[in-house]
């Protein structure tokens, strides 16, 4: 659904762009337009293959109930 509202509004600022004469905020050739996606999947790609940091101090969270973790209040 996410993509489709996505896709819907890309076509829609464009229109808009379009008949009111402001410059499209995107690149004018293909080549361009694929450099922006290439980047996009990348930086996505990277962070979710670069490894997850877990928490150097977990001990220290207070969670919802504001105790610490294996507190057992």
């Amino acid at each position: 659904m996410k993509i489709v509202i996505g896709i819907i509004l890309a076509f829609t600022i464009g229109t808009i762009c379009r008949l009111f004469g402001i410059p499209v905020p995107a690149p004018p050739v293909i080549v361009g337009a694929l450099l922006v996606v290439a980047m996009t999947v990348g930086y996505i790609l990277a962070d979710r293959f670069s490894g997850q940091r877990s928490n150097k101090h977990s001990e220290h969270c207070g969670g919802p109930t504001g105790g610490s973790y294996g507190d057992e209040r």
